[in-house]
């Protein structure tokens, strides 16, 4: 399907004059209306309290990119005057009417849930707009001396010897040693894959590897070298220009944490609030029943207190944080405080901290607030992605929770889902948001994909879609794994024969060109083709325009219609057929 015809907006600074209005501002906005379209009139909806307003646009000349430079041009101003402000375009053509929405163009009238929209909250960190995620397991990332003495509950394992152990007993407990100074001695490998921020999931002592069960928000395991060692890695990654984000627990505490067992051994302790008992049976709320995991409640001043306290004390050696399960954090029942906590929490942190939310589904009704800046984003990103580039032996027996395996979808039910869960938010927390293939809580991308080529064709997709790509410790490899549990491989930096260095070579030169090129960070998003197994779109800025096609297969000749010099994995002129999944990437010239 041709979408290179369809009018076109998006938040980007090639069609919004600001990405930070303060309240009350004017607002320059573009429309871009290709020749074929036969747009004659166009006006702009926005909606101030609540109530909709219509101002016209005119037309305007402007030269942008390397591609369309016939096309229309129609500007309006708009005034910035809630929070957040939605706006639509009205078209008139020759047909008739219609709505451009961040959804697209459509002749029906629409609710307001796709309208674009001016955010005048305080705006994320400018220098998260260029990041590149780096996530780190840290018990599976590199040790920098022998195994520490593990307490007696842990299942020591052999670093490059003995499997993960995927389900069931000693999933939690097993142990293979690695500490923050080991991820000093291997930064030279990430900065070298063009990421620029390490994110650390729980580094507080815990009764498990994965740390999400807090004993203490106090101070750092000693098992990962303590205070020192936190400090030692985020003063090397200082040192390379680089940043460091911690993973916080809103939503839950560990059952050996003070504040939980103060609560248990006296039902008159002020700490006994901070959670939800049942005053008939003692019983406890938990997170997802387990009880090592019990739950906070937002209710509580004294909670409202010490997580926040909690999450500036660790700023310094932390530039920011990932919120686990934010989705849920503040929820219960008839309790609904998410937006309150997003809000207090993002308060206690200076303006240049990062403040990501986990949300593994619809996180588009607890963004464009003054709390999240951005989150993990599965539904709009990983799911469709894994749809369309499955490989067709994999056999999960379910799709990021969905039961029933991960389904195959075609390119054009996976556009509607970038389209879909893009319109539902604003450029802004599109942007901020984390674009990942995978991550310690899935299956590997590679597992998924079943083969090299669909795997860096994955890749293609998350270097070059809007958003900020977040890459989990290994994947550059073509590590494998079948779920969460399973993906927490030891890295192989002493295993060759687990080295796709292919991949890696692939990881280095897209998310170097990434790195190099504006467009791709901070330009708009124009899809221009769609097919069952191709994708093309064009990302652009006032002076570039970079072409995307991704291919899952071989397929007849694309044309682009405009002078093309290749960048990546591609020949000038035509887009050419292959015998297999490809990634091509174009610079359109004038």
């Amino acid at each position: 399907m041709r979408y290179a015809d369809e009018p076109h907006h998006d938040g980007s600074p090639l069609y919004v004059s600001t990405q930070t209005p303060s309240p009350g501002s004017r607002v320059t906005v573009w429309m871009r209306a290709p020749r074929a379209a036969g747009v004659t009139e166009v006006h702009v909806r926005t909606v101030h309290d609540g109530e909709p307003r219509y101002v016209a646009a005119a037309p305007v000349s402007r030269q942008v990119g390397g591609y369309g430079e016939t096309d229309a041009w129609w500007q309006a101003e708009i005034v910035a005057v809630n929070p957040v402000t939605r706006y639509r375009f009205l078209l008139r053509t020759g047909r008739g009417t219609s709505w451009l929405t961040a959804s697209g163009t459509v002749t029906h009238d629409v609710p307001d849930a796709s309208d674009f929209r001016l955010v005048t909250h305080q705006a994320p960190p400018a220098w998260m707009s260029d990041a590149i995620v780096y996530q780190i397991f840290p018990d599976r990332f590199a040790r920098s001396r022998p195994m520490r003495d593990l307490p007696d509950w842990a299942l020591p394992r052999d670093w490059d010897r003995d499997p993960v152990i995927p389900s069931g007993p000693g999933t939690a407990e097993q142990f293979y040693g690695g500490d923050l100074d080991g991820i000093v001695q291997h930064l030279d490998h990430v900065q070298a894959l063009g990421a620029d921020t390490v994110y650390l999931t729980p580094i507080f002592p815990a009764r498990s590897n994965h740390r999400y069960d807090a004993a203490s928000f106090d101070r750092v395991d000693p098992l990962l070298g303590g205070d020192e060692a936190l400090h030692r890695l985020s003063g090397a990654l200082r040192e390379r220009g680089m940043r460091l984000l911690g993973d916080i627990t809103s939503n839950h505490c560990g059952d050996s944490h003070e504040w939980f067992t103060t609560a248990v051994s006296d039902v008159h302790a002020p700490e006994r609030e901070m959670f939800y008992f049942d005053p008939d049976t003692g019983d406890y709320e938990s997170w997802w029943g387990f009880k090592t995991l019990p739950k906070f409640n937002w209710g509580s001043d004294l909670v409202r207190e010490r997580v926040p306290a909690v999450l500036n004390r660790w700023l310094g050696p932390l530039d920011g944080w990932r919120v686990d399960v934010a989705n849920m954090t503040g929820r219960r029942g008839a309790d609904d405080y998410n937006h309150e906590v997003a809000a207090l929490l993002r308060r206690a942190l200076p303006e240049q901290a990062a403040f990501i939310a986990e949300h593994n589904h619809d996180a588009s009704l607890d963004l464009d607030g003054d709390g999240w800046h951005g989150t993990m984003n599965y539904g709009g990103f990983t799911r469709p992605v894994w749809s369309w580039l499955r490989g067709p032996d994999l056999d999960l027996d379910h799709f990021l929770g969905v039961p029933g395996g991960v389904p195959s979808k075609d390119g054009l039910d996976t556009l509607a889902t970038f389209r879909a869960f893009g319109s539902h938010m604003s450029w802004r927390s599109l942007t901020h948001s984390w674009q990942l293939l995978d991550s310690h809580d899935s299956p590997r991308v590679r597992t998924v994909t079943g083969s090299r080529e669909r795997h860096l064709v994955a890749l293609g997709l998350q270097a070059t879609l809007p958003g900020t790509p977040m890459v989990f410790a290994g994947s550059e490899f073509g590590l494998t794994g079948v779920n969460g549990e399973h993906s927490r491989t030891p890295m192989p930096w002493n295993r060759p024969g687990d080295q796709d260095l292919t991949t890696l070579a692939a990881y280095r030169e897209l998310f170097g060109l990434r790195s190099a090129e504006p467009a791709l960070r901070h330009g708009g998003l124009r899809w221009l083709h769609a097919d069952a197994d191709c994708l093309v779109f064009a990302r652009e800025t006032a002076e570039e325009t970079l072409l995307v096609c991704a291919r899952r297969a071989p397929g007849a000749p694309l044309p682009i219609g405009a002078r093309a010099e290749g960048v990546y994995n591609a020949a000038d002129g035509d887009v050419l057929p292959g015998d297999g999944p490809s990634l091509r990437i174009f610079r359109l010239a004038r």
